[in-house]
């Protein structure tokens, strides 16, 4: 493939970065490192401290708006600038460059924006896309359970219809920013007498109805980002319903699909900053045995192992950019990246930290180099290699679309949900 940007493309970049060059700081080489995990592990913030980053994104994501880069592939007619995914691809790359608020947008942007766009009715598009392009009011993704994560449709928060309303009951758990949401996207199990594929349905919940309890789960990182969610007699009115009742799947898949496509057109991913040049600065300046830390051939060894494997990686992101400049969505190459790109983060993380000797236990940012990133970088990352599907279920992926193995033996196609074994069998 050809790696430069066509004509078009090159004038859209220009015209991007000319934007953000007058609204934005540019970011340090160390804070485009940082950004690459930053937001997955949750920071330390709750309180004052989050609200005030809550309402920094929704201005800086309403300015955004104001001048026409709310979401570049968005219809105009929803508010959006009706572009391609190579221009929100170069968009990306290009913000990814400046110091802008965290993106607590992605969620309703990337997923339930198109979602309602596609399986919504007028009245729920009229009202719930421009205030999301907008910033205005800020949703979270309600799909896993303490028993479905990886398997969604093992779900088991129920809903039973009550009049014109649905009466929820159940869990949810790793919910992002559950706690600063004012909307949620929300699976559900409606009939358990069906395969389980079959007997859900999707709804739009108001996070602040009655009946609905957010506790943070805190990370070994000390943040708080993650919560559980649980529904006690939460009465949801079935207008808020999308799509048909036993079409939850269906719905759940496109929502799954915009996940990816967020991720592929993703700006960090391709093209920016793998942070290997803040790794050397500061490996010439901390000291090992007397002298510098860049002066050791084994170290020396290892930073060419790291831009070997980044390199490797940057040509896999290629192919997806490549796929989606033919109009392909994503393929299962975005596993690979997903995969690998954990594994490589929490191993410079590791080998930093090591090169600190005791200092590498610190995580004060005070006393520490590069205010304490790779201690973070090293506890965080294990966040980002569970979110959005294991490092198992990423091999699984790989072994069964990339390599053509056989997929696990599935037990329960077909099954009624309600007859579905949950523990060990008894034997008489």
């Amino acid at each position: 493939m050809d790696f430069n940007d066509t004509p078009q493309e090159a004038e859209f970049r220009a015209e991007a970065n000319r934007w953000l060059s007058q609204n934005a700081k540019p970011r340090s080489e160390s804070g485009n490192m940082m950004s690459m995990f930053a937001e997955a592990e949750g920071g330390d913030l709750r309180g004052e401290a989050e609200w005030k980053m809550v309402r920094d994104a929704q201005a800086w994501q309403r300015k955004k708006a104001d001048a026409g880069w709310g979401v570049i592939t968005w219809p105009k007619k929803f508010g959006g600038r009706s572009g391609n995914i190579m221009q929100s691809v170069i968009w990306g790359q290009e913000e990814s460059k400046f110091e802008t608020p965290a993106n607590i947008f992605m969620i309703g942007i990337g997923m339930a924006g198109p979602t309602i766009m596609t399986h919504g009715t007028n009245e729920q598009k009229d009202r719930y896309l421009e205030p999301m392009l907008r910033g205005e009011e800020v949703w979270c993704q309600l799909f896993s359970e303490p028993g479905a994560g990886s398997d969604l449709a093992g779900l088991r928060t129920r809903a039973v219809k009550d009049g014109d309303d649905w009466v929820i009951n159940g869990q949810k758990v790793w919910t992002s920013g559950a706690h600063y949401s004012k909307w949620g996207i929300l699976v559900t199990r409606h009939d358990p007498t069906l395969p389980k594929h079959k007997g859900l349905t999707y709804f739009i919940v108001d996070m602040e109805s009655p009946g609905i309890e957010v506790r943070p789960i805190r990370q070994i990182t000390g943040g708080a980002n993650f919560n559980e969610v649980f529904f006690n007699d939460v009465r949801i009115p079935d207008s808020n319903r999308l799509g048909a009742v036993g079409q939850g799947w269906a719905v759940s898949i496109t929502t799954l699909m915009n996940e990816r496509m967020s991720i592929g057109g993703g700006g960090g991913l391709f093209g920016g900053d793998n942070g290997l040049g803040s790794i050397i600065a500061l490996l010439r300046d901390l000291t090992v045995d007397g002298r510098p830390a860049l002066e050791h051939d084994a170290v020396r060894q290892k930073m060419a192992e790291f831009a070997a494997r980044f390199k490797g990686l940057e040509l896999t992101g290629y192919r997806t950019l490549s796929a989606l400049s033919q109009g392909a969505m994503p393929g299962s190459e975005s596993s690979i990246m997903k995969l690998a790109m954990g594994l490589l983060v929490q191993e410079m993380a590791a080998f930093i930290m090591e090169l600190q000797a005791a200092a590498g236990v610190l995580t004060d940012k005070q006393e520490t180099l590069m205010d304490a990133m790779w201690q973070q970088a090293y506890l965080g990352i294990p966040a980002i290699r569970i979110a959005g599907g294991t490092d198992e279920v990423q091999r699984n992926i790989i072994g069964e679309r990339i390599l053509g193995l056989p997929t696990d033996i599935r037990l329960d196609k077909n099954v009624p949900f309600n007859e579905v074994p949950t523990g060990p069998s008894k034997k008489g």
